[in-house]
């Protein structure tokens, strides 16, 4: 199909060699990790059109933001899976360990991306869609 990327978990997993690391345990223990992947390239083409009509039409683009929204629920799964901390760490201490998140004030869109390094990429990534376009009418030469 032209006009769409298609999912290759191969050449996701290049690009985000962490996730077979001993860090994500748990995903290098998945069974089928294709089937997971790609999972979540589908809740990922939710939030970003991946058909012709898409307003992102450079594939490679759309490819690298459709990757880190892959990435993003990764990152957001492996927080759930030790204790579900949500939001930017803010601070941490060793001795008697502490942390501290923050969802720091922003956009109610902007505060689900930005819980992580890969979703505050797509947000910023995406900006330029995200902007205003005045589309002038031309000079009106008729009349009624």
């Amino acid at each position: 199909m032209s006009g769409v990327v298609m999912f290759h978990a191969d050449k996701f997993l290049a690009r985000y060699p962490e996730m077979l690391s001993a860090q994500f345990s748990w995903f290098a223990e998945t069974v089928d990790k294709n089937a997971v992947l790609e999972n979540w390239f589908s809740q990922a083409e939710i939030l970003l059109n991946n058909t012709r009509c898409s307003v992102v039409k450079n594939l490679s683009e759309r490819e690298t933001l459709l990757f880190l929204l892959v990435r993003h629920f990764a990152e957001l799964h492996h927080r759930a899976k030790q204790g579900g901390l949500v939001g930017r760490i803010s601070s941490a201490t060793e001795g008697s360990v502490s942390v501290s998140a923050e969802m720091p004030e922003s956009s109610a869109g902007a505060a689900w991306y930005n819980q992580t390094p890969f979703g505050a990429s797509f947000w910023q990534l995406t900006s330029k869609y995200r902007r205003f376009r005045y589309v002038s009418g031309g000079q009106y030469a008729g009349r009624w």
